[in-house]
């Protein structure tokens, strides 16, 4: 199993201390691959990428419009066998 969490990244430049999840990409319980794009932040005007980081079954733990803080976990993936 591992995390999918918002990185530090996005806030290098930004003035605000949160973001808020504009979007998930994928369903709750679709098969995902390494990389692929999972869901969007919105970070003051920007919107971010999170990728899957490991192939797998996507399950989803923050719900769209859930405030977001560098290191928030906002869902899971478990490895598909």
């Amino acid at each position: 199993m591992s995390d999918i969490t918002v990185a530090q990244d996005p806030w290098s430049s930004s003035i605000m201390p949160e973001g808020f999840i504009e979007r998930w990409l994928v369903s709750n319980g679709a098969l995902v691959a390494p990389g692929e794009p999972v869901a969007q932040v919105r970070i003051e005007d920007a919107l971010h990428d999170l990728m899957a980081p490991i192939a797998g079954k996507l399950l989803i733990e923050a719900r769209v419009n859930s405030v977001v803080e560098p290191g928030s976990v906002i869902g899971r993936i478990v490895a598909h066998s």
